[in-house]
């Protein structure tokens, strides 16, 4: 049991509001669906939350510790859209690092398809900086009605 308990990765919190709540079970995407069900439960192995996640979209300095997963936000837009929000405590990456531009393009691709992504400067004292996905509202497919000529 000491091995598993050394190799335990504690869940996530996810802070959320009823709106959200709602915002999230009818938008959330496929992906995101899948993030916060692996982060929100107890893990066992040598890897931490979304590790290859950020190794893949080039946000660890080499041999500098990798980015931390810290919590999930969820929240509505205003138009009621999903905005899901991962905040990592980034210690050796610099916030220059995540924000730049060709690399936040990236993250909507990666996370994606249906979304936008942001990055948020959550807090820089203790180094906390988010990637916000927002979902994109479906293309709603109105039927226009055909017009009838009338033959006099």
């Amino acid at each position: 049991g000491a091995a598993l308990k050394y190799a335990e990765i504690e869940p996530v919190p996810c802070f959320s509001t009823p709106e959200a709540d709602t915002a999230y079970d009818k938008y959330a995407t496929e992906i995101i669906q899948k993030v916060k069900q692996d982060v929100t439960r107890h893990r066992y192995g040598d890897e931490a939350h979304l590790d290859t996640t950020v190794k893949k979209l080039g946000l660890v300095v080499p041999g500098k510790a990798y980015p931390q997963l810290q919590e999930l936000r969820q929240e509505a837009s205003e138009d009621g859209q999903l905005v899901f929000t991962m905040v990592w405590q980034s210690l050796d990456t610099p916030y220059k690092m995540w924000a730049d531009e060709n690399r936040v393009k990236k993250y909507s691709g990666f996370f994606g398809p249906g979304v936008t992504a942001d990055v948020v400067k959550v807090d820089a004292e203790q180094r906390l900086v988010g990637i916000k996905l927002t979902t994109l509202p479906k293309e709603d497919k109105v039927v226009k009605p055909v017009e009838v000529s009338s033959v006099a």
